[in-house]
């Protein structure tokens, strides 16, 4: 059970954190192969696929608060959060089934197919991934505790993207008589749908489950008034009227337009600009796991030790000059050719140990959002945590398919070959995808240093509002 003013037993910890599976994989899918396997197996234009992805955030901006403010205000027996959480958890699997099984349709209908069932996608991991998130503050009030939660809810995040990855690369993506290049093999995509639909299933029903008996723990809703459109969204543009909210947003949103951009060029770059093997990039998302435990491990100690805005500020500069050193020192010949025994080991080395340093990041960051919580409560009075974490989760799905948009419109704009002709590129059009690769990730990672700057939030204030919420219910 949780105690909110203080720890959170592991068991608890484990349940909430594997719901984050399900986004993961979602996550994962679209970061990393949904442009590939439209845009070069299937065969619809990889500037429409980026297309599709982007529109479909402009449904999200709509679903997405209105749902994180409904499930604040929401009245039932099983309180406000759960009743969303397994609400979404069929529909997310049936439809992202669908996603990977698409029907032989020409390029408009293909488009169309793509664009309705990202915005139903979308739509339903808000149901269930805004409520689910906005549990955390009201399974602990406590600064650092928060840290450890979140970070156990990253790591299964990253965990369950993954392992779809390494199963993808190590007994889906392989070459048969009827697909002789792996990723091209289509049948390997239908047969992901498949294990990742059920897999988002287990996940949303185990965390749902698995916090259900803290029900009786977690905050009341207020009492039931008369709403209007002018009242919900006055209200949430009253709750996210805050300057450190507003810098945490922009952040969060340039750190994952770069790890949306990244992903979706991500195997393109292992398999043609880096000349990888299957075995090499299935090794590749293996090492993924040791970033994993990395961040699992370092981030609480880094909290506990210097703060939340100190650790994000230091993880986010070594990682953002990590990132594209490869293909920086590549572009100059500084680095063995491809084929060399010794240029995976380097590579492979420095993604790892950045990768781990980036969802650090993300665990610490995504933390700092339960911290916000309180401060909005004594300045309007409300319980706002399904608007704060609908805000984030809307800014994770935007980056996302704002990073997916700027990979398919790098590839159109270098005019990067597609299909089986992706093997022959030149070493032109190799070197232009790399040039253009390092300074974009560059650029975003120092915006999104630069916004975390101007939160202000540390351990002292936080408890300084847990005190002027106390006294206030005191008096009252």
């Amino acid at each position: 059970m949780a105690t909110p003013g203080g720890k959170v037993r592991l068991p608890t910890k484990l349940a909430y954190g594997f719901g984050s599976s399900a986004y993961g994989i979602k996550d994962g899918g679209f970061a990393y192969f949904l442009l590939l396997f439209y845009g070069t197996v299937v065969g619809l234009d990889p500037g429409l696929v980026g297309l599709a992805i982007f529109l479909a955030l402009v449904c999200d901006a709509i679903s997405d608060p209105l749902v994180g403010y409904w499930s604040d205000n929401f009245h039932s027996k099983w309180g406000r959060r759960h009743p969303f959480m397994y609400a979404a958890a069929l529909p997310v699997a049936l439809s992202y089934f669908m996603l990977w099984n698409p029907p032989d349709w020409g390029q408009a209908g293909l488009f169309w197919y793509v664009l309705i069932l990202a915005i139903v996608i979308r739509t339903l991991i808000t149901f269930y991934e805004t409520p689910s998130s906005a549990l955390l503050p009201e399974l602990t009030q406590n600064y650092e505790e928060r840290t450890s939660v979140q970070t156990f809810r990253t790591f299964f995040g990253w965990f369950g993207g993954n392992a779809l990855s390494v199963l993808m690369w190590g007994a889906l993506l392989v070459a048969t008589a009827e697909y002789p290049v792996g990723i091209l093999n289509r049948d390997g995509y239908a047969n992901y749908g498949i294990i990742a639909s059920v897999l988002m299933f287990v996940a949303i029903m185990t965390s749902a489950l698995g916090t259900h008996g803290d029900i009786k723990h977690l905050r009341a809703p207020p009492p039931k008034s008369k709403m209007s459109f002018g009242k919900i969204f006055g209200e949430m543009f009253e709750t996210l009227r805050d300057k450190s909210f507003l810098s945490l947003f922009i952040s969060v949103l340039f750190g994952n337009v770069a790890t949306g951009f990244s992903g979706g060029l991500a195997f393109l770059m292992l398999t043609f600009f880096w000349g990888f093997s299957p075995p090499q990039i299935f090794l590749w998302s293996v090492l993924v796991f040791i970033s994993a435990f990395i961040a699992l491990a370092i981030a609480p100690l880094l909290v506990k030790r210097f703060g939340k805005k100190p650790s994000v500020i230091g993880l986010g500069t070594i990682a953002f000059t990590l990132a594209p050193m490869p293909v920086l020192l590549r572009l100059l010949d500084m680095l063995p050719a491809n084929g060399d025994p010794m240029l995976f080991p380097i590579v492979a080395s420095f993604n790892t140990i950045d990768l781990g340093l980036i969802i650090a990041y993300q665990a610490v960051a995504y933390s700092m959002i339960g911290d916000l919580v309180e401060e909005s409560e004594l300045r309007t009075g409300r319980r706002s945590e399904g608007v704060f974490y609908a805000a984030i989760t809307f800014t994770r799905k935007c980056s996302q398919g704002l990073g997916a948009a700027l990979a398919g419109g790098t590839l159109y704009l270098i005019a990067f070959p597609q299909g089986e002709a992706a093997a022959n590129a030149s070493d032109e059009k190799l070197w232009q995808l790399g040039a253009t690769y390092a300074p974009m990730l560059w650029f975003l990672w120092a915006s999104m240093l630069l916004a975390i700057s101007f939160y202000r939030i540390d351990k002292t204030a936080h408890q300084a509002n847990l005190d002027a919420l106390a006294e206030g219910k005191t008096a009252a």
